[in-house]
């Protein structure tokens, strides 16, 4: 990370990585620990072909998704009867305490920029392993 001229200002370089608890490595970016942001967070996600979160939510803030390449499968309800694939150059919206489980069904990566109104992003996730097995390991299996 390079220091800006101008006092708070800060250019961060996805390098460092770590492990969010919805089971995916995140590539550190905007956040509170990163340069003190007091409302927003901003992360870089790769998740690799056959890659799948762990249902969760967010209690208290809301995510927007900017899918850079490949594509998402993204389950989201109370039950995860919802269902929506989010491909290279779309953007997806997903409410303050929303569950969701996220995978990537695919054979190539999919890279997606994802925003919060979080600054400490890993603050309110909730996992919701009661959801876990709503979402078969292969969803479209002709079986299942």
């Amino acid at each position: 990370m390079s220091r800006s001229s101008n006092p708070g200002c800060r250019v961060v370089r996805p390098g460092n990585g770590y492990a969010g608890k919805q089971g995916l490595n995140y590539f550190e970016g905007i956040a509170a620990e990163t340069v003190g942001s007091t409302g927003i967070c901003m992360h870089l996600l790769t998740m690799p072909p056959g890659a799948r979160a762990k249902a969760h939510l967010h209690e208290s803030h809301e995510t927007a998704i900017y899918v850079l390449s490949g594509e998402a499968h993204t389950w989201f309800g109370d039950r995860l009867e919802e269902h929506v694939v989010v491909k290279a150059g779309e953007m997806f919206y997903i409410p303050a305490g929303v569950p969701h489980l996220p995978a990537n069904l695919s054979d190539s990566p999919c890279t997606a920029v994802i925003a919060r109104t979080d600054p400490k992003e890993q603050e309110s996730v909730v996992l919701l392993p009661e959801l876990e097995g709503l979402v078969p390991a292969d969803p479209f299996a002709p079986d299942q």
